[in-house]
Order: C-alpha cells, then sequence, then structure tokens
C-alpha cells in the first residue's frame, strides 16, 4: 500500500524545485532584459559637459572606422552595446557618409536610427577674399569631404569648366562670395554644379541688364569687379574706381592697373609697383595689353561687381592713393594733373622707406 503522507512530501520537495528553478529563470531572463533595455535605450552617447557634437563619417567608412572615431573622441561610454545595436539593426547596409549631430544623453537606438536614416546636418560653407584657385581650393576642402587636389584639379580642368562656360583662367569668377547649405559629404562635382546654379541666381534679369549697359559680359564683369576690389577695400570708394575703368575700356586707353602686374608677378606682398615690374610679358599686364586680362585676378566680390554694374559716372581716367595713407584714392581727368598727384603719394612712400 502507498504510503500517501511520502508521497505527498516528495511532492512538495519537487514544487519547490520547480518553484527555485522559476525565480533562478525570472531573474536570468529579467536581467537579460533589463540589458537588452539598457544597451538598447539607455544613454550611451557622453559628451563630457557638451550639449551637442558633430560626427563625421567620410564616404566608403565601415562599423570599425565609426565606433574608433566614436570611441577616440570620448563621445560613448559602451562601445560594445553600440557595436551589438548597429549588428542588429544591420548597420553595415545602411551606411551613410556625412555629417551628424550627437546630442548628449543619446541612447544606441536613436544614434543609430539616426545613422541609418542618412539625416545629417548640413554645413554653412563660407568663402570670401580669396585671390588664387591654389588657396580657394584649400579654404573649401577644409569645410567640406573632398581634398584641396581633387577640387583645384575641377578649377584647372578646362574639358570640365567648358560645360559652364568658363575656363582655367576665369574658373574662380563662378563662386559668389557668400555662406552656402550644403552637406559635407558632396561631391566636387556636386559641389561645383551647386556654385553654378548659385551663380545663374545672382545673376538676375536685373543684373544682367545692367551688365548689358556697361557693355560687359557677367564673367567680364567679375574681371573688372576683381581690379576694382584689389585696388580698394573702401566699399563707398569702389563705383568710382570703376568708373574709371569703364571710361578707359570705353575710349580703349589700357587700364594700367597696379593690381594685374601683382597677380602676373605671383607677389601679393608688393607695395609700390617699380618700372621693372611693367616690363614682364604677361596676358595679365595691363600696362602692355589693352583690354581686360583673361581672367580675375582674385575672387570677385559681391560689392565689386555691383560696383561695376552701378559704377560712378564721371569724367576721371585716372586715380593715385593718397598720400596720408587712409586707403582713399585722389582722381584725376588729365595725366599731368595725375603726375602731380602720384609725385605726391611716391614722396610719401619714400618717407616711410617703401621701395617696394
Amino acid at each position: 500500500m502507498i504510503n500517501l503522507f511520502r508521497l505527498k512530501g516528495i511532492s512538495s520537495r519537487i514544487w519547490k524545485s520547480i518553484l527555485l528553478v522559476l525565480m533562478i529563470l525570472f531573474l536570468v531572463v529579467g536581467t537579460k532584459l533589463f540589458m537588452l533595455y539598457r544597451d538598447i535605450y539607455s544613454a550611451n552617447v557622453d559628451l563630457d559637459g557638451k550639449k551637442k557634437s558633430f560626427l563625421f563619417i567620410r564616404t566608403g567608412a565601415e562599423i570599425p572606422e565609426i565606433l574608433d572615431s566614436l570611441e577616440q573622441n570620448g563621445w560613448i561610454r559602451n562601445k560594445r552595446s553600440l557595436q551589438w545595436v548597429m549588428e542588429k539593426k544591420n548597420y553595415a547596409s545602411h551606411i551613410h557618409a556625412g555629417r551628424y549631430l550627437l546630442v548628449d544623453g543619446m541612447s544606441n537606438n536613436v544614434l543609430v536610427n539616426l545613422l541609418r536614416s542618412g539625416m545629417q546636418t548640413p554645413i554653412s560653407l563660407t568663402f570670401n577674399n580669396t585671390r588664387t584657385v591654389e588657396e580657394f581650393a584649400g579654404k573649401i576642402a577644409s569645410q567640406i569631404e573632398p581634398d584641396s587636389v581633387t577640387i583645384l584639379n575641377y578649377l584647372k580642368d578646362g574639358d570640365y569648366l567648358s560645360q559652364y562656360g568658363f575656363t582655367p583662367a576665369s574658373s574662380i569668377g563662378m563662386f559668389i562670395p557668400n555662406t552656402y547649405q550644403v552637406y559635407w559629404n558632396i561631391n566636387a562635382d556636386g559641389f561645383f554644379r551647386r556654385m553654378y546654379k548659385e551663380y545663374l541666381a545672382f545673376w538676375s534679369v536685373n543684373r544682367l541688364k545692367k551688365a548689358e549697359k556697361v557693355g560687359l559680359s557677367p564673367k567680364e564683369i567679375g574681371v573688372l569687379a576683381s581690379i576694382v576690389d584689389e585696388e580698394t577695400i573702401m566699399n563707398d570708394e569702389k563705383s568710382k574706381v570703376a568708373g574709371v575703368y569703364v571710361n578707359r575700356l570705353k575710349r580703349k586707353i589700357r587700364l594700367q592697373a597696379d593690381p594685374t602686374l601683382k597677380f602676373a608677378l605671383g607677389d601679393f606682398t608688393i607695395r609700390r609697383i617699380l618700372n621693372q615690374h611693367k616690363k614682364i610679358d604677361s596676358p595679365y599686364n595691363t600696362y602692355k595689353y589693352r583690354g581686360l586680362p583673361p581672367g580675375p585676378i582674385r575672387q570677385p566680390s559681391i560689392t565689386g561687381i555691383d560696383a561695376v554694374l552701378n559704377y560712378q559716372t564721371h569724367r576721371y581716367l585716372y586715380f593715385c592713393a593718397k598720400p596720408d595713407f587712409s586707403g582713399y584714392h585722389v582722381f584725376a581727368r588729365t595725366l599731368k594733373e595725375h603726375n602731380r598727384n602720384a609725385r605726391k603719394y611716391q614722396n610719401a612712400l619714400n618717407k616711410e622707406r617703401i621701395y617696394r
């Protein structure tokens, strides 16, 4: 006969064991779920007191490089958990180059979703006061992904530039100085296409009509504007200086613009143009060759362009820097008057021992 009390005791022990196993499983599963939740949803981006920063992902980058960048900058607390979330979300198949806004306290889930989406933050690309294409290429490359060599090659590629109606000599005139919203990973071709679009937008119907009235094409206006920009930094004087050059062009008088010699010589530090400088055989030597040089001698500014388009109507054919070194100029109608003004300035240079 079966001992019911003994069976009852055995059943009690089994139930206790089952309950214990269940409790252990609950704790294990609960711990795993907590760790899983923490890895996915808890804050993992730590910007060390800053509210935001930017992660740059280059074209062709892979997960290890992206993780290393985050880790080396000290922007994540747990690299392993982020890598796990990236793997689970198949981020390797959805990597998009660009500039991404990181916010302090971001979770792995939010961060990976952002990177997977390709929703990058544009940059404010700014350029102005640039003299050479080499300087321009360097300035642009410091703000977007393409390097300066790539950008410079485009600036000097006649076949490529021809689609925009520019040449290597005139290419810098295509870029209107301003601030533009672009994506950091824009390629060189995309950058040129965007800037040409901005160039066309800048040359509105109103500006085109004014250029026609001046008797110059938009590209020629840019060339003359670059000379005006180099002649004076005083915006309230630029239209007057432009008027002198327009007068000389209309009368077919050589421009005799000192800044064009500096460009031809490749030396912008020259403060005093000498007769020996005027002998250089260059299409940019406006003392030797009539008309405009083949391209801008610097990136023309908007104020310079508008000064030419709205040049001051007068009868002056000459101007010379004032001997007080104020940055302004004195204007003359005749060569005799101009030579008198020039001697005063030369005497001032001698007094200051400025000989080159």
